[in-house]
């Protein structure tokens, strides 16, 4: 974190930290000339890996110093490659393991019975608690850092939800079926990203032993039921389809089929992300 990065001394070091890769926080009070610096130093060094953020925080005003605080440290919790962690460990890792295992997979369909070849995305009961239209980007195209990790938490695991449908999209025709599934509300799952008092109460009212998870993850890869017009879908515990939210319905529509678009900015994120380890 560089205080006053965008001006003097300050942004001089922002230069230089940046142009030796790193990812520097940009703090101060003024958007507007943080904004202008860092797409001054990006344009100045375009070969850099590193990443620019504005930290707002106002150091006349001791109320903001705790919620930069906070904010920075929400932010610390990256992956080596610079992506919010859980984004990078639930989605982005998915996405490029299964475009890697994508060759074995055609090769498989040419042998197998129709139907039979699979690739599914683990999803999770926090899709329901996603922020509207599934994910949230910046205006860089990537998704939102939340400083709440719940959030980032219900993000990464409806991103899985748009793959499983994008997936589907560009290999279907190939005879793979892809599908999203939400384990169920589990004593291993989404009570670990809870606050403390809502944890206790989904334990006692609502949590099932973490074996009935495993249904749910064994009917989408393996159940006879499952057929190619199932393509793209939404598994439910513990082994049935249902809809999910429905902005996230139209999240997985493009603008000509009457959504927003918002999977396919996805999935064409995390191909740029990602195609340098292709």
């Amino acid at each position: 974190m560089v205080t006053g990065g965008y001006a003097g001394v300050g942004y001089e070091l922002v230069k230089i930290f940046y142009q030796k890769n790193a990812t520097v926080y940009v703090a101060g009070r003024s958007k507007e000339k943080a904004d202008k610096a860092i797409a001054s130093i990006k344009e100045a060094f375009p070969s850099s890996k590193g990443r620019l953020e504005f930290l707002s925080v106002d150091f006349s005003d001791l109320s903001t110093i705790k919620p930069a605080a906070e904010t920075f440290m929400a932010k610390g919790t990256k992956d080596a490659h610079g992506h919010e962690l859980q984004m990078g460990t639930n989605a982005l890792d998915a996405y490029l393991l299964s475009e890697l295992l994508l060759p074995i997979s055609r090769q498989t369909v040419a042998k197998a019975s129709a139907g039979s070849v699979r690739v599914t995305f683990a999803a999770s009961i926090a899709t329901y608690i996603a922020p509207p239209g599934g994910v949230e980007f910046t205006a860089d195209g990537s998704p939102r850092d939340f400083p709440d990790q719940n959030q980032n938490y219900a993000q990464s695991k409806t991103a899985c939800v748009f793959l499983g449908s994008e997936f589907a999209k560009r290999h279907g025709k190939g005879g793979i079926i892809s599908l999203s599934w939400n384990p169920g509300n589990l004593e291993s799952e989404l009570h670990r990203h809870m606050p403390a008092i809502v944890d206790w109460v989904i334990w006692l009212l609502l949590q099932y032993p973490a074996r009935y998870g495993a249904y749910t993850e064994l009917y989408a890869p393996c159940s006879p039921d499952v057929t190619e017009s199932h393509n793209g879908a939404f598994v439910a515990p513990w082994g049935r389809f249902y809809d999910v939210r429905k902005d996230v319905t139209a999240a997985l529509k493009n603008g000509s089929e009457g959504g927003t678009g918002q999977a396919e900015k996805f999935w064409q994120w995390c191909e740029k992300e990602s195609a340098a380890f292709k």
